[in-house]
């Protein structure tokens, strides 16, 4: 089973479901509490979270906080058990809490044949109290500081995490890196995919040097360089003559 990887001192990424298909990150406090970012699958990901933590000398009981960027089920499904065990308050966007607390994804675009069919059988979540909610700009107490980015179109509420002291951005599921290539979000599973490319040029702006993704591995070289080629590369194709 992959363990944890180490992304900056105190900084860790969480596989829950292969080496980097689904991840979790980990972020150490001074007091040596700890604040977990997505808990994955419910069943799976909080098996894998405490065993991760396990292998860097924590124990589940140390996560003081949990911070979701979404209510998708590979991000929140695990967020009530994980809860359960530590004792942990949960945060999420405040256009996003509805999702957690009724135990239901967030609708899917239904302006399509079949975004309308798949948001039908929108999967089901653990019902999990919401301690806090956050929003664009938010800077949160987290490890000297975790600054909130709003992108929405993947769901309503999606967010992306800068930890600034560090420089590691946390995607969530504005892009994905899966076999280092970096894309925007699946279209199906958005609610707004045309959003959620316009939203994700924020992190071309942010200054970070490694860009870690909640599916696929990080980029540590040239990480803001890569992300800026990729948002370039997709809007000027959107505005070529002939699109």
């Amino acid at each position: 089973m992959p363990g944890p990887t180490l992304l900056a001192p105190g900084v860790w990424r969480i596989p829950t479901v292969g080496a980097n298909l689904v991840n979790s990150f980990a972020f150490a406090e001074p007091d040596g509490s700890l604040t977990l970012v997505d808990t994955g699958l419910r069943g799976r990901g909080p098996r894998r979270v405490a065993a991760a933590l396990e292998s860097i000398g924590k124990r589940p009981e140390q996560v003081s906080r949990i911070l979701l960027t979404h209510a998708h089920p590979d991000h929140a499904g695990g967020a009530r058990s994980v809860q359960r065990s530590t004792g942990a308050g949960v945060a999420i966007h405040s256009d996003e809490a509805r999702w957690l607390r009724e135990g239901r994804a967030p609708h899917l675009d239904t302006r399509t044949i079949a975004g309308r069919l798949l948001d039908r059988w929108r999967p089901k979540l653990e019902v999990c109290e919401v301690s806090d909610t956050m929003r664009d700009g938010d800077m949160l107490d987290v490890a000297g500081g975790l600054r909130v980015l709003h992108t929405p179109g993947h769901s309503p509420g999606h967010c992306s995490f800068l930890h600034e002291s560090s420089g590691v951005l946390i995607t969530g599921d504005a892009l994905f890196n899966f076999l280092d290539r970096v894309s925007w979000s699946y279209a199906l599973f958005c609610s707004d995919a045309a959003l959620s490319h316009q939203t994700a040029e924020r992190l071309g702006d942010a200054d970070y040097e490694v860009a870690a993704f909640t599916h696929g591995a990080e980029i540590r070289d040239r990480a803001r360089e890569r992300i800026r080629d990729f948002l370039l590369r997709k809007g000027n194709q959107k505005t070529a003559p002939g699109r």
